[in-house]
């Protein structure tokens, strides 16, 4: 099957086609998956997208596709979006943040939106579904309580998708007194060295889903 897989942000381009032995594009925005069966793709993976700055791939294109027996499997980041949205037209979901759409677990497209250098599409901004995974690892370690949990929840909730940074979150929680500085410095250093990154692993799940279709 011809394929392509749009990606670059949660993994990376060279590593997302050695994973899936496929065309590899950087993040999907409106108007490619058209293109992309244009051009004869018989099998699409959406893993990341285009968000607020340009126009996002609509539904009304990835439905043309399935109509047109085009197979679409997306997960991670706007992949999950889409099919948790597309999924009852056939659209194939993977992985757990498309589940946690699917399932109302999260609602907003900020979850997963990042800041990005956009010349190599490298995320230079932690996304709001790593920081829910991490402080609740954070928390389950007992290195922070459930209520200390919750407020740098709020507080990372409440930052631009563009500004959220463990750092940042982490000295507001410290400026707030909701963390003594032992507490937030130990933190930091949890979440700069075991992140849980779950848009990674999903962006892997989505690229070993597409491996499949050639077995």
């Amino acid at each position: 099957m011809k394929t392509i897989v749009f990606a670059g942000t949660s993994i990376g381009l060279e590593e997302a086609g050695k994973l899936s032995s496929a065309t590899v594009h950087g993040p999907v925005k409106r108007g490619d998956v058209t293109q992309a069966v244009k051009q004869g793709y018989e099998l699409i993976g959406i893993i990341d997208g285009i968000f607020f700055h340009r126009a996002a791939v609509g539904h009304r294109e990835i439905l043309e596709a399935l109509r047109k027996n085009v197979t679409i499997v997306g997960g991670c980041s706007m992949g999950a979006l889409r099919a948790s949205e597309m999924d009852r037209h056939g659209m194939i979901g993977v992985g757990k943040i498309y589940e946690w759409y699917r399932d109302g677990v999260i609602e907003d497209d900020d979850e997963v939106a990042v800041a990005t250098n956009p010349d190599t599409y490298e995320s230079i901004s932690a996304p709001l579904v790593n920081i829910r995974c991490t402080f609740l690892s954070a928390m389950n370690e007992g290195i922070i309580s459930s209520v200390q949990e919750a407020f740098l929840l709020d507080i990372a909730k409440a930052t631009h998708y563009s500004l959220r940074s463990y750092y940042g979150i982490i000295k507001s929680a410290r400026d707030k007194e909701v963390l003594d500085e032992q507490t937030a410095s130990c933190l930091l250093g949890f979440c700069r060295d075991t992140e849980v990154d779950i848009k990674r692993k999903d962006a892997l799940a989505v690229l070993y889903r597409i491996k499949e279709f050639y077995l």
